[in-house]
């Protein structure tokens, strides 16, 4: 492949790291400052270690490198596709404010992550085409 994919300089995998790190990070700061007794509370945190894990096997196994994003790709619209629960309770909005900033936050990202995937395939295809 003569080029890759790359937004603000970083490949896929290397986004696919960042955002999966991202996400463990935000799970567990969440979950500490609403005091949270609850697994829920650390889905974001579940989804991220995934994505970090198959985007750094990516990384490190290139030659498994498509179905290892094939996989990231999945776990990122799983972390769209979650986020919506945020207009479950449209009437209550906030009312849990940091399980649904937590939410919104999945619905935004998880879709701009999943976006940027499927420019990367397109991409790819491509520049397998030429």
């Amino acid at each position: 492949m003569a080029t890759e994919f790359k937004f603000l300089g970083n490949n896929m995998e290397k986004i696919s790291s960042y955002y999966g790190f991202f996400l463990v990070i935000w799970g567990f700061v969440v979950s500490s400052l609403s005091n949270s007794e609850s697994l829920t509370s650390l889905i974001p945190a579940f989804l991220g270690i995934l994505i970090l894990v198959f985007a750094l096997l990516a990384i490190f196994i290139p030659s498994k490198k498509k179905l290892f994003m094939h996989i990231v790709v999945i776990f990122g619209l799983i972390t769209f596709i979650g986020g919506l629960d945020f207009f479950r309770n449209y009437n209550s909005l906030f009312n849990n404010f940091w399980g649904d900033l937590s939410k919104l936050m999945m619905m935004i990202t998880g879709l701009f992550f999943t976006y940027l995937c499927v420019k990367s395939f397109i991409h790819v295809r491509k520049q397998n085409n030429k």
